[in-house]
């Protein structure tokens, strides 16, 4: 995978040099290029940004910078082929024996959030059984365009299914924006030249979009085959299965007087893979209760559900 950046402050996007990213970066399972958005700008200020028409507070981001950034980014044609690749920010010793009881990818934390401003992604795929839309493969009919991320708190909800389904793509352009945004006929021109999707981590607003690139790359990457080094880290990830992960534990068995429930262990696999289902009901209950409405349950399920309220009147 080839991801790029355009952004007016590369350094910030430096943490993606760093631990799982830099190591698929040392690896070569990933490529990433940070491009300053000012090297598209002639002005002796280098300006990117003009008042809003119409009125109203704050800047805008002019498409006279950003188009032509994202015509160079789409074809690696001038600056944009000047970026060099970044490189992972330190030599990561060979893989050895994993440290018991430690997670393979060594990143337990999953985010969480959602964005109720509704809208669509105004991603164009195209159809892929015509073959002939712009950057269709006549052979395949797969759209081989980019695809362009714009973060934005007016975008469609970003989620594990999305991490998911970007993961298989083999180049991802992220378009930082910042100040009110970037002027609208910037992305309705790039779709003539990528698959554009404006995408929001969650119902808040950021400063600029490189901490939600952050976000995403992260949740992308590590679903790449060959990031992770134990698959199965992905697989019993929070939101794989439609719930939340429940609680995990680790040495020593007694901490503060806390100890480790015993199921985990007995060496029964069975049982332990009940009991974190089981918890991962009650979390799910208790945190996300709307995440049950897509979840396949059986009566087990059902039952643990109900022990927390679930179904009834005064229930989630």
């Amino acid at each position: 995978m080839r991801i790029d950046v355009v952004t007016i402050f590369p350094g910030y996007l430096d943490p993606l040099r760093h631990a799982l990213l830099g190591k698929a970066i040392e690896r070569g399972i990933m490529t990433v290029a940070v491009h300053d958005l000012r090297s598209w700008s002639h002005d002796v200020h280098r300006t990117v940004d003009d008042s809003p028409f119409g009125g109203g507070p704050g800047m805008v981001m002019v498409p006279t910078v950003w188009g032509p950034a994202l015509d160079d980014v789409a074809a690696l044609t001038g600056p944009a082929a000047e970026s060099a690749p970044l490189e992972t920010a330190l030599a990561h010793k060979a893989a050895g024996p994993a440290v018991a009881g430690a997670g393979a990818d060594g990143d337990g934390t999953t985010g969480s959030v959602t964005d109720g401003s509704g809208g669509e992604g105004s991603g164009r795929e195209g159809d892929p059984g015509e073959g002939d839309g712009p950057g269709d493969d006549g052979a395949t009919g797969r759209d081989d365009r980019p695809l362009l991320i714009v973060p934005t708190p007016a975008g469609a909800p970003f989620t594990q299914e999305t991490a998911a389904r970007w993961s298989t793509e083999d180049r991802l352009v992220f378009a930082c924006g910042r100040y009110e945004g970037i002027d609208q006929r910037v992305v309705d021109d790039a779709a003539e030249r990528y698959r554009v999707e404006e995408v929001s981590i969650g119902d808040y607003v950021l400063i600029g979009g490189e901490v939600a690139v952050l976000v995403m790359a992260e949740a992308v990457v590590r679903l790449i085959p060959g990031v992770l080094g134990n698959r199965a880290s992905h697989e019993e990830d929070s939101f794989q299965d439609g719930l939340l992960e429940g609680p995990c534990y680790t040495r020593p068995r007694v901490w503060r007087g806390r100890e480790v429930p015993d199921v985990l262990l007995s060496g029964d696999h069975a049982k332990v893979d009940r009991w974190r289902r089981d918890e991962s009901l009650r979390r799910t209950v208790a945190r996300r209760p709307e995440l049950l409405d897509a979840v396949e349950l059986d009566r087990r399920d059902r039952e643990v559900l109900r022990g927390e309220g679930w179904g009834t009147p005064d229930g989630a």
